[in-house]
């Protein structure tokens, strides 16, 4: 089985654990696994719209059982990124209160007004609109530093996709003619390193990443010498897979065939 194989393993969580409020096939059974096997794992998520306790509450609530400190976000990482390279920033979001909540914690100051900004901040935003858009403009015009949480262009629900950070990164790069400086979330190395470092592993490859997104989970993990194991229950479909050069190890339905997938074995 291929979960005996590895010491350590990152789970994506929309497209991977769960699609919205549904649990996907064999979630449960795989870290109830895990936890009674003592492995080690974290969850690691592009999505910025929840904090790491909501997303713990989440799983618990769908028979997960987890903690806050087994999750990892892109707003958890934008936030601890810049607590270390510019603790004093003013920083302007354009997206939700779960981000905020994460800059505010590490000391960051979040502001509404436009003026004097050091960092504009891209990520997921339902409420985006075009008020955000001028004060974009009008902040990398007077020289703020432009990142963003995540490149996702979309992000996968129950019947299908919605749109992702990648929108807003596209619209204020579209008007500003500035392109994204820096992206926090995944693939960036950035966050592989937090997830690895919480885990204490020495070695990448004991550690399998398992996620539904090629352009992130799979080659994010092939960048850091992880293996890699691409799940079909999320946006990526085999259509999509056989054009594209990245090619996760294992290529499973879902998760639950972590357990009845034999090893070096890829799905057809």
């Amino acid at each position: 089985m291929i979960i005996n194989k590895y010491s350590s393993f990152i789970f994506d969580l929309d497209g991977t654990i769960y699609l919205d409020n549904d649990l996907i096939k064999g979630a449960k059974k795989v870290i109830d696994y895990l936890n009674n096997e003592n492995k080690r794992f974290v969850f690691l998520t592009n999505k910025p719209l929840a904090t790491r306790k909501e997303y713990a509450k989440k799983l618990n609530n769908l028979g997960v059982s987890t903690t806050p400190e087994n999750i990892i976000t892109s707003s958890f990482v934008t936030a601890q990124y810049l607590k270390e390279t510019s603790p004093q920033a003013n920083c302007y979001v354009i997206g939700e209160s779960a981000l905020k909540s994460e800059l505010k914690k590490a000391g960051l100051k979040v502001k509404d007004n436009p003026n004097n900004i050091d960092y504009l901040i891209a990520s997921f935003d339902r409420n985006f609109d075009y008020k955000k858009l001028n004060d974009s403009l009008q902040i990398i015009k007077n020289g703020a530093k432009f990142i963003a949480t995540n490149p996702d262009k979309t992000c996968p629900v129950k019947n299908g996709e919605i749109p992702d950070a990648a929108g807003m990164i596209g619209a204020i790069e579209g008007t500003t003619g500035k392109k994204v400086e820096k992206i926090l979330g995944k693939p960036s190395k950035i966050i592989i390193e937090i997830a690895l470092k919480k885990m204490h592993v020495k070695n990448p490859q004991d550690c399998l990443i398992v996620g539904d997104r090629l352009e992130t989970d799979i080659k994010m993990g092939i960048e850091n010498n992880l293996q890699t194991a691409l799940v079909l229950s999320g946006v990526t479909n085999k259509k999509y897979l056989k054009n594209n050069s990245i090619k996760p190890k294992f290529i499973l339905k879902n998760i639950s065939e972590l357990f009845n997938c034999p090893e070096e074995q890829y799905y057809e």
